[in-house]
């Protein structure tokens, strides 16, 4: 049998290259190990599925080249045959090509895929049936005839060319060498269908076509496979894009069977086949769209419960936050449920994150947290508000609530062990109950306003919402708006209450105290505007004022001749401000007073805060030559070590140890009673070499006691209270005018003063030496008050104290 040269070498050379590339992805398979595997290994089945193919066409075309037209049914046996490998070598490719990582990733995106591929195959080959029927035959005579291998062939590369560029589409990036891979997939079986239709009906050129083209697509999968790289995740749901094709091929199918039907076609039992197939895939694909759908409805609303949940919940306790006890307050308010808010607070927590760190922070608040879980009801709401802030809410009777407070009183002031051992703590607890429909806003702030109150009247306790809050709190906001702009409404004005000496009772010293008057709230008590002060930052600005108001009037006095020193009170705010000294000495500088006329009392609350601190400030504010008065000496934090180490002039004695109910006489001597504590402070002082001022002497006895303690000064109401400046200079001139007695003195301290008599030597000094604290730096002795007796003078000193002092307003309101 003589054979066309071109037919048996491209016949050879086709199943060189289709071998050849077979053999490589059947090693491929081998050696690669890994997520790949599987899909190569069905990539290799199909590939031999396709060379068994493509021998038999190869084969059968070669047989029946000499006799062509006389082996037409050997020859549609063979195109079965070849069919049939084509067919199932096609659906082996697309599984590879399904299985291959990044392509989908559930079984449901495989379902949809091969749905989306089915509706576009049955698409693909409606339009093709119309195209080569009658009447509407584009291809007139060389239209394949309908038979049974070209039909199979058609439907396998109908639904290879409607898949693989949908799954292309859908994979992973990267993309380049899957799109090599299906363009080979839909390489081999175009062949297969082009083979079977040469071997069927058109000739041995044909088939070689189909050969070729084949064995064109098994080498373009061999060269894609070793491309194939670990592509990122595929979306397992992605659905956004999804079947947005499937239009258009309906579309299309639906252009055709009209132009078919207009040509004067008819429909066969294939082509309503076609039809269903595509109805059935299409609603198929709609139904698992609408399921997609369903599940994305439930998981959307399972996670929005969830993150609501999580935007109600602290994440450190697991309680709610505070957005969830608002939450609670609202459906109470809903509901009418009467309920009781506690509002709890961790006393001294900021020092377990300070000393011990923030990790054992976190570890205390979580146990707080489980702490009120174990203590509460159920229908009870526990909530972390921030920080250590923690509130409770309770459908309760204030009685139960009541309960409940002592309850967690206890239990949260029990100590939280830790790995560097226990932090104990105690907590402030405020209550506020509604009695009718709760307002939330308003239930959560009168809560607040009780911890307020718990924490301010000593803290570790419960304290109940009460409605002169409300009128506190407005207050005290009125009067911090309008404290702001005092100084500039020229509001505030300077009392002096004047220093005596002893026993003259003549004034050589005064102290100025801040009041303010506003014209509609009238005279606002320094005990109310002072501790704002305080809080709200206003202190240095006040104590600026007052410290330049109190130069002023100094310097006026001196001018005018009166021997006289002023003293101003400094909040330990303003103490340990670095600008605090240079603004003393700007201002005496400013208004030329001489510095040791100037007295600065510092309180012991400050000497209390920190020490080392306060030496160093002292000490640069005796550097400009004012003196420093400790004040309310005795009221609580006195410490003879720390005296000692204190840069400072002047002792002040507080007024409780002044006002001793009984005071006591010499033993087995002759001479006044006398306060002995006073006693002793003189005793301390005279040996510090500090000069003693007895504070708050208001009744004659007090005055005949501190005089007979050997106290040379004296300040209180028995000597006058803080009077404006003009009165204590009418003061001043009446004690200095000639012939002048102690006429500033009441009449009952006058006569108490002339029944003291001097005490039996040994009891106390009758005169004061000059203390070693009063010599300047030059070692000369400051001549003080000039003008007056030793006993009458106040010795100098040279150091400086502050502004305004709440505790002493308080008590000289």
């Amino acid at each position: 049998m003589h054979l066309p040269p071109g037919l048996a070498v491209g016949a050879a050379l086709s199943w060189l290259v289709a071998a050849s590339a077979t053999v490589l992805l059947t090693l491929g398979a081998r050696r690669r190990p890994g997520v790949h595997r599987p899909a190569l290994v069905l990539v290799a089945v199909a590939a031999g599925l396709a060379l068994v193919s493509l021998l038999a066409g190869l084969g059968a075309a070669l047989d029946a080249a000499g006799h062509w037209g006389h082996e037409q049914g050997m020859r549609t046996g063979w195109a079965t045959v070849v069919a049939v490998g084509a067919a199932a070598g096609g659906l082996a490719f697309l599984a590879g090509l399904l299985r291959v990582p990044g392509v989908v990733a559930s079984s449901a995106a495989t379902v949809r895929l091969v749905l989306d591929g089915v509706i576009m195959a049955a698409a693909l080959w409606s339009v093709g049936w119309v195209l080569v029927s009658e009447p509407t035959r584009l291809l007139g005579d060389v239209t394949p005839v309908a038979c049974t291998p070209i039909l199979l062939a058609t439907v396998s590369a109908a639904l290879t060319v409607g898949l693989a560029p949908i799954a292309v589409c859908r994979a992973a990036a990267p993309r380049r060498p899957l799109a090599a891979l299906a363009a080979g997939i839909v390489a081999v079986t175009c062949g297969g269908l082009v083979l079977a239709g040469g071997l069927c009906q058109a000739g041995p050129g044909v088939v070689l076509t189909g050969a070729g083209l084949l064995a064109a697509g098994l080498l373009a999968v061999a060269l894609a496979v070793p491309r194939l790289g670990r592509p990122g995740r595929a979306e397992p749901d992605r659905i956004d894009r999804d079947g947005d094709y499937t239009v258009l091929a309906v579309v299309a199918m639906t252009a055709a069977a009209m132009y078919h039907l207009l040509e004067g076609g008819r429909f066969t039992a294939l082509s309503i086949l076609a039809s269903a197939v595509e109805g059935f895939a299409l609603v198929a694909r709609q139904s698992l769209a609408l399921r997609d759908l369903r599940g994305y409805a439930g998981r959307l609303a399972e996670r929005e419960a969830h993150f609501r949940e999580l935007a109600h919940t602290d994440a450190l306790t697991g309680l709610a936050n505070r957005r969830g006890l608002l939450r609670a307050l609202h459906r109470c308010a809903e509901t009418g449920t009467a309920c009781v808010l506690l509002t709890l607070d961790l006393d001294g927590f900021k020092h377990v994150n300070d000393v011990r760190g923030h990790e054992a922070g976190d570890a205390v608040l979580a146990e707080v947290g489980r702490r009120l879980r174990a203590c509460l009801r159920p229908g009870d709401v526990a909530a972390r508000l921030g920080g250590d802030e923690f509130a409770v809410l309770m459908p309760a009777t204030p009685a139960e609530a009541d309960r409940v407070a002592e309850r967690l009183l206890g239990v949260l002031g029990q100590a939280y062990d830790q790995v560097d051992g226990p932090v104990f703590l105690s907590v402030s607890i405020g209550v506020a109950g509604c009695g009718g429909v709760p307002d939330a806003e308003l239930l959560l702030r009168h809560a607040d306003l009780a911890l307020r109150y718990a924490k301010q009247r000593g803290k570790n306790r419960i304290e109940r919402y009460d409605a002169a809050y409300d009128q506190l709190l407005r207050r005290r906001t009125t009067l911090e708006h309008e404290l702001r702009g005092a100084i500039e409404r020229d509001e505030l004005r300077l009392a002096f209450q004047p220093v005596a000496s002893l026993p003259s009772v003549r004034p050589v010293g005064a102290e100025a105290l801040l009041r303010w008057h506003h014209p509609e709230l009238g005279n606002v008590r320094p005990d109310e505007f002072i501790p704002l002060a305080e809080e709200c930052g206003m202190i240095a600005k006040l104590g600026a004022w007052v410290l330049n108001q109190a130069c002023q009037q100094l310097s006026r006095w001196l001018a005018d001749g009166h021997d006289v020193w002023v003293s101003v009170n400094v909040s330990p705010r303003e103490l340990h401000a670095p600008e605090y000294v240079v603004l003393v000495a700007e201002a005496l500088r400013a208004h030329r007073v001489p510095p040791q006329r100037l007295v600065l009392e510092v309180t012991e609350h400050a000497v209390a805060t920190d020490l080392d601190e306060l030496i160093r400030r002292l000490t640069a504010l005796r550097l400009t030559g004012v003196r420093i008065a400790l004040d309310d000496f005795g009221a609580g934090y006195s410490s003879l070590g720390q005296l000692r180490r204190l840069p400072i002039d002047i002792l002040k004695i507080d007024h409780s140890l002044v006002a001793e109910h009984e005071p006591v006489r010499p033993v087995d001597r002759d001479g006044p009673a006398f306060a002995p504590m006073v006693d002793i402070v003189m005793r301390l002082g005279h040996q510090l070499g500090l000069e003693v001022i007895a504070e708050g002497v208001t009744t004659p006895t007090e005055l005949a006691a501190v005089v007979a303690a050997g106290c040379r000064f004296g300040q209180g109401a028995a000597f006058g209270w803080g009077v404006p400046a003009e009165h204590l200079e009418a003061m001043l001139e009446a004690a200095t005018s000639p012939g002048a007695r102690p006429a500033s003195a009441p009449p009952a301290a006058r006569s108490a003063v002339a029944d003291v008599r001097p005490p039996a030597a040994g009891v106390r000094p009758t005169a004061l030496p000059v203390p070693r604290r009063q010599q300047g730096a030059s070692g000369q002795v400051d001549p003080g008050v000039q003008g007056a007796s030793r006993d009458d003078a106040p010795t100098p000193v040279n150091q400086h104290v502050g502004s305004v002092d709440s505790s002493r307003e308080m008590r000289q309101a």
